[in-house]
């Protein structure tokens, strides 16, 4: 199964997106949306995007703004709050002409996600949740809250290095060099990409953002998966027992010798768990 790769302008701001549609071209579900977390990009879902669409289901990953391919805007003219992000994110749904999405969010830019579902919960049809923050209880990784350091975080996120660093510190895997060489690319390509990404973290307000997810979720309804890699060093699977009990129509699917980049680590666990659960009818 194919993977294209498409870009659309959405007012000042150009988004890059991977999609996979299914072999059809017809789908009776609503497209799946997702977002890809810190140091990453929608590269890492390569291994879901076809598994996706061969079930029947349109799938369509976008780098964040500031991050990957899409625009690298400089700060002066991006804010890259929690809010800027959310309010880009509904422009490029709605640009896409996506009313009714399902949404797979991951790690900690996943919570801007999260905001947005919380703040269109009519938009959304089902909610996946990997290895994210939901609540104030998570913490930012030693390894990535360095980057934001004064002085230092200006030169750390100029090192192209500092990918390979966070994505195989948060598991147990290695990932391979040709892979490595596409993550590495936009810091490679552009300065701004460095001074996005040190944006991103020095304005991600974790401890306000998941404070507002935690509120929003005690009322949430919507179906919704939590796929947790039981490797992930930084965010433990009780953070994920918690929220199972309180939402009414939640699931836990642990997920073994997988780390915080599930997607990245072992897409077949990820794929395998994520396509049922979107293709599930409910019972009244």
């Amino acid at each position: 199964m194919a993977i294209a790769e498409q870009r659309i302008s959405v007012g000042s701001l150009e988004w890059f997106y991977r999609e996979a549609t299914p072999l059809s071209g017809q789908s009776d579900q609503p497209p799946v949306v997702l977002l890809h977390g810190l140091v990453s990009q929608s590269y890492s879902w390569r291994g879901v995007l076809p598994t996706l669409a061969e079930q029947g289901l349109r799938a369509i990953a976008p780098d964040w703004i500031g991050h990957g391919f899409s625009t690298r805007a400089e700060p002066r003219d991006f804010a890259y709050t929690p809010q800027a992000f959310v309010d880009a994110l509904a422009g490029f749904l709605d640009a896409l002409e996506l009313e009714r999405i399902h949404l797979v969010v991951q790690g900690f830019l996943g919570s801007h996600g999260l905001l947005y579902a919380l703040a269109h919960p009519d938009r959304i049809e089902r909610l996946v949740i990997i290895n994210a923050p939901l609540s104030p209880a998570a913490k930012l990784p030693w390894k990535i809250r360095q980057l934001a350091l004064p002085l230092a975080g200006e030169v750390m996120t100029q090192d192209p290095l500092l990918v390979d660093r966070t994505l195989e510190g948060g598991g147990p895997y290695q990932v391979d060099d040709d892979d490595l060489d596409i993550y590495r690319r936009p810091f490679l390509q552009e300065s701004v990409a460095g001074r996005a990404l040190l944006a991103t973290l020095r304005k991600l307000q974790l401890a306000q953002t998941t404070a507002n997810i935690e509120a929003g979720l005690k009322t949430w309804q919507q179906p919704t998966l939590l796929l947790w890699g039981t490797a992930d060093p930084w965010l433990p699977i009780s953070l994920a027992e918690t929220w199972v009990k309180a939402l009414p129509h939640g699931t836990l699917t642990p997920l073994a010798e997988v780390g915080h980049y599930g997607q990245e680590d072992w897409a077949e666990k990820v794929a395998t768990a994520i396509a049922p659960f979107l293709r599930q009818t409910i019972t009244p």
